[in-house]
């Protein structure tokens, strides 16, 4: 107990001590008088307002499409976010993705083992379509085994008939 005491009182002690000139640094105040935002038009990197950031592809592009129950099909809706995604891939050629194909608690593990990889496998159809290199894009379906919502309503089971594409930079795992 005596050593936690004193290693807090440290830590406490560099926090404060780390704040005592908020105008130590040339600039606005950031390390080194680097400004993350000069020359990019208040673009900070990585942030969702830069557009190569995986952050503005989930918030701006939009990175799920939803789907019918017990079905695989794109509605128009998830053809016009899958359009988006495709651009987005296209002009970021140095992300990968993986697509995750999801399915509502409704019937057996199998059964929505099977719904999510087909739902998954339509995505990658269509990205492929667009113009993504098929070795660019990976798929796994989770079923019915990561929800993003719990309730035995349809308006819970609406969401989790889905499949999410997840981009990275770098290669891709099997």
């Amino acid at each position: 107990m005596k050593h936690i005491s004193k290693a807090l009182m440290l830590m406490a002690a560099l926090a404060v001590s780390a704040c005592t000139n908020p105008n130590r640094f040339p600039g606005d105040g950031s390390a080194g008088g680097y400004d993350a935002t000069a020359g990019q038009g208040g673009i900070i990197p990585g942030s969702a307002n830069d557009p190569r950031s995986s952050a503005y592809f989930q918030q701006n592009v939009g990175d799920r499409v939803l789907f019918a129950v017990d079905t695989s099909s794109l509605s128009p809706e998830a053809q016009a976010t899958l359009d988006g995604q495709a651009q987005w891939l296209m002009a970021n050629a140095d992300y990968l993705a993986v697509i995750e194909g999801h399915a509502d608690e409704q019937g057996t593990r199998e059964y929505n083992l099977a719904l999510g990889a087909r739902r998954a496998n339509s995505v990658m159809e269509y990205l492929i379509a667009r113009g993504i290199p098929a070795s660019r894009l990976k798929f796994v379906s989770y079923g019915k085994e990561r929800p993003i919502e719990i309730c035995s309503e349809e308006a819970c089971y609406a969401k989790n008939r889905r499949a999410v594409t997840i981009i990275s930079a770098g290669g891709l795992t099997s």
